[in-house]
């Protein structure tokens, strides 16, 4: 059984400055955004980006994860909360930011832009769909280090177990590293490898929502589920998980209609 480590929220500080694990890991995932999408663009050219077109792309993306990220915490995940604390709605330096809040606004903003840009909406959400799950890697990996979002606690003998001390003194799933291991780093290497060759327009995005919507379905079984809007209605699901179910039948709708396109 192990012991969380209870990292200090605050990386490092220069003088007055104090830079916090959650933000810093908001700022690896962008550069590993960028990194890979210039990666990206290389090895498939005919898609015609090039890094300008990756610079506005990622300044409407971030715009896009930060306030819809925050809105669906709002909205989805703790209403009563913020609707009794108003002045914490900004405060997204101490955590709380929903995936499914951030991916609407990331879809709104990617709209956006396409509109500005000339490309269509599923080109960009195309090409961005493999380049996204590095970040929600950094994201949950922050998670964990600010010691938020644990798991439930083990039922059975569990090696990698830990306790969280300021929660109590159960053994639990570190299902933050879970998230780490299946959302993240897993579901980018299956959209890496499926992306590398042309595929139907919406395929790509299908993909991501597919994966994303059943590895996180799968994550939440072993994690402390968030209070949300459907916490009346859960009939054994989180919020989360209810989230997911329409993820993965647009995604599965989507690559259905794809098929019948040419590659590209």
């Amino acid at each position: 059984m192990l012991i969380h480590p209870q990292f200090d929220p605050v990386a490092f500080s220069v003088g007055p400055l104090s830079v916090r694990w959650y933000g810093l890991m908001y700022l690896i995932a962008f550069v590993l955004f960028m990194t890979l999408g210039r990666v990206h663009a290389r090895r498939r050219p005919e898609l015609g980006w090039n890094a300008q077109q990756l610079d506005d792309l990622l300044l409407y993306g971030m715009l896009g994860v930060v306030l819809g990220g925050r809105l669906g915490e709002v909205l989805f995940f703790q209403p009563a909360y913020y609707l009794s604390h108003p002045t914490e709605i900004l405060a997204i330096w101490k955590g709380g930011m929903s995936f499914h809040g951030g991916f609407l606004g990331v879809l709104v903003a990617m709209w956006l832009y396409g509109r500005r840009s000339g490309k269509g909406f599923w080109q960009v959400t195309d090409f961005i769909a493999p380049l996204v799950p590095t970040g929600l890697a950094a994201g949950r990996l922050g998670n964990f280090i600010n010691g938020e979002l644990w798991g439930r606690p083990v039922e059975t003998d569990v090696p990698w177990a830990m306790v969280y001390p300021w929660v109590d003194a159960l053994p639990r799933h570190p299902s933050q590293l879970y998230q780490v291991a299946g959302e993240g780093l897993l579901l980018f290497a299956i959209l890496w490898v499926y992306s590398a060759r042309p595929r139907p327009l919406k395929a790509v995005s299908a993909m991501f929502l597919i994966g994303y919507g059943t590895l996180r379905f799968a994550a939440e079984f072993f994690r402390t589920p968030d209070p949300g809007i459907f916490g009346t209605l859960s009939l054994g699901l989180s919020t989360a998980q209810w989230l997911c179910v329409p993820m993965i039948a647009v995604g599965i709708g989507l690559l259905a209609s794809a098929r019948a396109k040419p590659a590209y």
